[in-house]
C-alpha cells in the first residue's frame, strides 16, 4: 500500500518545486508496481491525534495511524516514527 497522505504529500512538493514528478502518472505507476492506495479513514485521523507527540509532521502521524489501525509495516529511515509501536523496514 501506499497511503493517500504520502500522495497528497507529493503534489505539494511538485506544486512549490521541491519535487519533479508527473503527479498524473502516479496512480499508473502504483498499480504497474503492484501497490494500491490507502485511502485514509476517520479512524486513522482520530488515532493520528491521539499519538504521543514524539512527531509533529502531521503527515508522519497519519501514515503512523494507519501503520498502526491496519496492522501494516511503514517503510521509513526516519528515527521519530521509529519510537512509536509499530513495525518499520529500513
Amino acid at each position: 500500500f501506499v497511503s493517500h497522505a504520502s500522495y497528497w504529500e507529493i503534489a505539494i512538493k511538485v506544486s512549490i518545486g521541491r519535487l519533479t514528478f508527473p503527479l498524473e502518472s502516479i496512480e499508473s505507476e502504483l498499480q504497474l508496481n503492484g501497490f494500491e492506495l490507502l485511502p485514509i479513514k476517520s479512524s486513522h485521523i482520530l488515532h493520528s491525534a491521539s499519538l504521543p507527540m514524539l512527531h509533529r509532521d502531521p503527515f508522519d502521524r497519519i501514515l503512523i495511524a494507519q501503520a498502526q489501525i491496519e496492522n501494516l509495516s511503514l517503510v521509513t529511515a526516519d528515527q521519530h516514527i521509529q519510537k512509536y509501536a509499530l513495525s518499520w523496514i529500513w
